[in-house]
Order: C-alpha cells, then sequence, then structure tokens
C-alpha cells in the first residue's frame, strides 16, 4: 500500500469517527434554557393588572418573537399564596436567545403600547410588589420540554412545579444522577407524569437546586400518580440506594392551575 492509499484509507476512517463526535456536540449543545419568573401581589388588584399585562401586551410580543408556548400558571384555591403569586414559564434555546429576547421586546411598539399601564406605571400605583427571575438548563435525560394536551377545563387541570434544594454540591449531584442516569424521569414518563420539563437551576436565590414540572388533568389523576410511583418497586429500590441519601435539604411543592390565557 503506497503512501497516498494509506493517507486515503485513514481520511475515511477518521471522517465517520468526526461527524460523530460533531453529532454528539450537536445534541449535547441542543438542551433547553428555561425562565421562570415570579410575580408577588398584594392581591387581586394587582392580580388583575397583572393578568391583563400578560394576556394583551407580554404574550403576544413573546409569541411574535417566535416563543410559541408560553405557560402562565396560579396557586389552586386552597394554596395560602393563591391571588398573592403568578408564574410564568417561557422556554429558550440558549442563553443568548434568553438574553435577545429583552432587546426584541424593548423595540416591539405593538408591546410598549399595548404594555404601558403596566410597563409605565406610576411608582405609588405598582402593578406588583417585587418579581423574581430564575434561570434552569434542561436535564440531559429530557433535553426539550413537552407540551401536554389535556382535554379538561384549565380550572381543572393540576400543574405541579417541585424544587429540590441539596445540602451541597456533590450531593445535589446526586440527586440530578438520579433523576437522569437512575431513571427517575424514565419512570416518571412510564407513568404517564405529563413532564413539561426537568432542569438544573443555573442563576436563582436559592441555589443548588433542581425545578421540575409535572401535569395532570385533574387532582384525582394527580393522586392516582403519586400513589403509583410511590409504590412502584422501581423507585423503592432507587430511593433506597446509600447514593441517594440525604440529597434533599429542602423541598416545595406547588400545586399549579393554568390560566385560560395561558398557551397550555
Amino acid at each position: 500500500m503506497n503512501q497516498l492509499t494509506k493517507r486515503f484509507t485513514l481520511s475515511l476512517i477518521l471522517i465517520p469517527l468526526f461527524v460523530i463526535a460533531l453529532s454528539s456536540s450537536i445534541i449535547a449543545a441542543s438542551r433547553d434554557y428555561y425562565q421562570i419568573q415570579v410575580f408577588r401581589l398584594t392581591g387581586k388588584a394587582q392580580e388583575e393588572k397583572v393578568d391583563n399585562f400578560l394576556k394583551n401586551a407580554y404574550l403576544p410580543a413573546l409569541h411574535r418573537a417566535g416563543i410559541q408556548k408560553v405557560g402562565v400558571f396560579k396557586p389552586i384555591e386552597s394554596d395560602t399564596t393563591s391571588g398573592k403569586r403568578v408564574y410564568i414559564w417561557i422556554p429558550f434555546s440558549s442563553p443568548n436567545h434568553f438574553a435577545e429576547i429583552q432587546d426584541v421586546l424593548a423595540k416591539d411598539q405593538v408591546y410598549q403600547t399595548k404594555g404601558i399601564d403596566f410597563l409605565g406605571a406610576p411608582f405609588d400605583q405598582r402593578p406588583f410588589v417585587r418579581k423574581e427571575s430564575i434561570l434552569l438548563k434542561a436535564f440531559p435525560d429530557a433535553p426539550n420540554y413537552f407540551i401536554p394536551n389535556h382535554k379538561t377545563a384549565p380550572s381543572e387541570r393540576i400543574y405541579e412545579l417541585r424544587s429540590y434544594e441539596g445540602p451541597t454540591e456533590n450531593l445535589f449531584r446526586q440527586k440530578v444522577k438520579m433523576f437522569n442516569e437512575a431513571g427517575e424521569i424514565k419512570l416518571f414518563k412510564r407513568l404517564d407524569f405529563n413532564a413539561v420539563f426537568y432542569a438544573e437551576v443555573i442563576s436563582g436565590s436559592t441555589m443548588p437546586n433542581l425545578m421540575y414540572l409535572t401535569t395532570f388533568a385533574d387532582m384525582p389523576t394527580h393522586e392516582d400518580r403519586w400513589a403509583a410511583f410511590r409504590a412502584h418497586p422501581e423507585w423503592k429500590a432507587m430511593s433506597a440506594l446509600p447514593e441517594y441519601q440525604n440529597t434533599v435539604s429542602k423541598s416545595i411543592k406547588l400545586l399549579l392551575h393554568p390560566t385560560d390565557y395561558s398557551d397550555f
């Protein structure tokens, strides 16, 4: 075999390896990013102002900017924060996409005009008390969001937002591993939890932290699914492993309804 033939043969070997490596890199980079905004309110008057802004100005502007699905949720009636919190979930393709949207909104004259009562409210007529922003990166085993297709009315649906804070970085990583490599996400999927996302908080007020949003047609379905999960032998075996003990220092469970103007 002459030198030219050897080089040609080597190139035939290396090209597929390069394509595989490039494909793996693209796949690894294709994980979604999410923002969760939390409006804290004093009560009904501010709630109505936020609803009007989101429905008539903010969501339409995001849709014009190419973000097709935006979720808006409120705590269920029995929650003590009912009427005092509004949660907005927005998907992005990358951190740059997240940053660029702010510039797009600033230049959107329709948004600026329709949102003027909210955006330009006087200091003594604030439409909300404070707004929190949480930025998340999707888990490897759930790299892209999923939109459920429940047939029940929004007021009947139960969307459960969970937050798990870790006591240390390494223990937190074990909890993330439990969702991904250990198969917790796969089990949720088999049991029809219809999760919108699973993700790690990369910027927020409580870290290290992960969050996920599961959805159910109604409260009885919510109760049935969780009962099946807790009783499942895979979950029992997984949760009993020493490597997954003491990985959560604080958990927060929020039961929410989507608003009637939410995209899902």
